[in-house]
């Protein structure tokens, strides 16, 4: 259509700011005449266009010219460029980019001021196709299936009805319906395996918001001291909200964890620096798992 086409042109000369007939004419499989028309238009519209002959001539927009008919503040548009930066991180497409069209039509300067990288430090095969797959499912509302990797080293074949994917705690996330559990579950992409996406199709509404409201129910977890080296300080500052650093500059930790086995397992991660000071539980267990370790050694 003759709109999309003018439409299309205005953002290639925000784009490139001059460019030929003959090559408009190549990109939309129209005649060099066909172009002309389209600039007479844009021009009697009220678009400062114009034509220059000779060599580097061709078909330009005034250079200060700007797409700025939404009623936006700069503020307004350096924060959705923003946004979309951030966005463009986990955008697996090819090609151009709405942030690409953003930018030129909105006529924003100095918005690299941000960076998002979601991606790991480390080379994982499998994340882009597992994110983009799971993101395919959840707009199309497809039932997906895939091997799951649970913190008790089970490896199950689950069924989901996949809701939203969630970035919290430096790891992504589906939300789903889980049919194996019947039950929503939070499922980390990156144990997840295998996965196919079914023709099955469902339906059923995606919450607005997980996250908003949730509140750490204490009585259902155990509140933990650890006495962590300043040797991992970056860990500590990275992972745990709530400690004092006591005169040797070491920090005393409290936090709450959903069992015995996890405050053992996470204290374990920092090897030699970490002491669990309570609970006693804890201890005695850390104890006996260490005990047997040396049995297996001697």
């Amino acid at each position: 259509m003759q709109i999309n086409r003018l439409f299309e042109i205005i953002y290639i000369l925000l784009e490139k700011r001059t460019v030929t007939a003959a090559e408009l004419a190549e990109r939309f499989e129209v005649s060099a005449r066909t172009i002309y028309r389209d600039v007479e238009i844009l021009a009697q519209g009220g678009m400062p266009i114009y034509m220059s002959k000779g060599k580097g001539g061709g078909i330009s927009l005034l250079p200060d010219f700007i797409l700025n008919k939404a009623v936006l503040t700069e503020e307004e548009k350096s924060e959705i460029l923003s946004s979309l930066q951030a966005f463009n991180a986990v955008n697996l497409s090819k090609g151009e980019t709405a942030l690409s069209k953003l930018t030129s039509m909105l006529g924003a300067k100095n918005t690299d001021w941000i960076e998002v990288d979601f991606s790991s430090w480390g080379h994982f095969e499998n994340d882009e196709a597992n994110f983009e797959n799971i993101k395919t499912s959840i707009i199309e509302k497809k039932i997906i299936t895939f091997m799951y990797a649970s913190g008790k080293a089970e490896k199950l074949l689950r069924e989901v009805l996949p809701l939203k994917l969630v970035f919290k705690g430096a790891a992504w996330y589906l939300y789903g319906y889980c049919t194996l559990r019947k039950d929503y579950r939070f499922f980390k992409l990156r144990r997840i395996t295998e996965l196919s996406v079914t023709n099955t199709g469902f339906e059923m509404k995606t919450p607005e918001t997980i996250f908003a409201g949730q509140k750490l129910d204490a009585d259902s977890y155990i509140k933990t001291e650890l006495l962590i080296s300043k040797i991992v300080a970056f860990r500590v500052y990275d992972e745990i909200s709530h400690y004092e650093i006591n005169e040797n500059g070491d920090f005393v930790c409290q936090l709450y964890l959903p069992d015995i086995a996890t405050i053992c397992a996470y204290a374990a991660s920092f090897g030699a620096y970490c002491t669990i000071l309570s609970p006693e539980q804890a201890i005695a267990e850390m104890k006996r798992r260490l005990q047997n370790s040396l049995k297996n050694y001697s």
